[in-house]
């Protein structure tokens, strides 16, 4: 089975101004990351094909990032931007498509946890925009945190023919080792059936300097739970991880909290379920 990392960006802070990025505690990770810097790390690792994912509201970033998807044979599929509350968002979806690597567009996100409005994906709008996704075949990443999810789940109740996939499991506070409101408002996403979850992004929601893997588990228990193996994909969040743990630390880390259910539920997690999920070419 294809090992699929379903989650990872590259940066160019001398090309762009990342908003995100301006904190003194992200200095480390302030700088550039490429395809060349990731592909020997997987390559290392026993990992096939990444999924690269935005990093700003961008449409240049977008078909940058579809360019680097036709050169580089292990970026298996792109999670772009569009401007969802726009009324020609599906003008700008269908000008990625047919951009001249347009098969690589295998989905849409957007920093929602940066909005002020907690209820920002409710918006009529926004609603438009995802409905525009879901008619393009494409999937829907949704970054959020706790505070979204009231929203998160009243749009994936509405919009059932569109795939969401939740980043990070909804971040939770884990370096709190607090459990709810994520626990209630993840648990009420994961009983939809058109919502998926990704094991990433979970070491910089934990201490960044003293987390051990007993400090994830109470988490991950919880999602396996909830989605089952049959919704879960892994993904490293390289380079965002980095501040936390090396790759190869997030990649075992991962095996570990998952070993015990079968190679073939580990299969779907570690590929099958990217596979499936964003639609990529196997």
């Amino acid at each position: 089975m294809k090992v699929v990392d379903a989650h990872v960006h590259f940066l160019d802070p001398g090309r762009y101004d990342y908003p995100w990025l301006t904190s003194p505690e992200l200095a480390p990770i302030r700088r550039a990351f490429r395809p060349q810097d990731l592909e020997p790390i997987l390559r290392a690792n026993g990992v096939d094909a990444a999924v690269l994912v935005q990093t700003l509201s961008s449409l240049e970033e977008t078909e940058e990032f579809l360019e680097i998807a036709s050169e580089e044979a292990f970026v298996a599929g792109v999670v772009g931007w569009v401007d969802l509350t726009s009324p020609q968002v599906a003008d700008q979806i269908a000008r990625l498509r047919t951009h001249r690597a347009g098969r690589f567009l295998v989905g849409i996100r957007h920093q929602v946890h940066d909005e002020p409005d907690p209820a920002w994906l409710t918006r009529p709008e926004v609603r438009r925009g995802l409905r525009a996704v879901a008619e393009a075949g494409l999937a829907y990443d949704l970054l959020v945190r706790p505070r979204e999810l009231p929203a998160a789940l009243q749009v994936a109740q509405e919009l059932q023919t569109l795939r969401f996939v939740v980043d990070h499991i909804a971040k939770p506070p884990i370096a709190r080792g607090e459990m709810e409101p994520w626990a209630h408002g993840l648990q009420e996403l994961a009983q939809l059936p058109n919502v998926w979850c990704k094991l990433s992004g979970m070491v910089t929601e934990a201490d960044w300097s003293s987390w051990r893997i007993e400090h994830l588990r109470p988490y991950v228990d919880r999602v396996l739970e909830w989605f089952g193996p049959e919704r879960l994909l892994f993904g490293s969040d390289w380079p965002v991880c980095l501040l936390a743990a090396s790759y190869e630390r997030v990649l075992e880390t991962a095996r570990e909290l998952t070993s015990g259910l079968g190679p073939q539920e580990r299969d779907r997690i570690f590929g099958q379920n990217a596979v499936e999920v964003y639609r990529l070419p196997t």
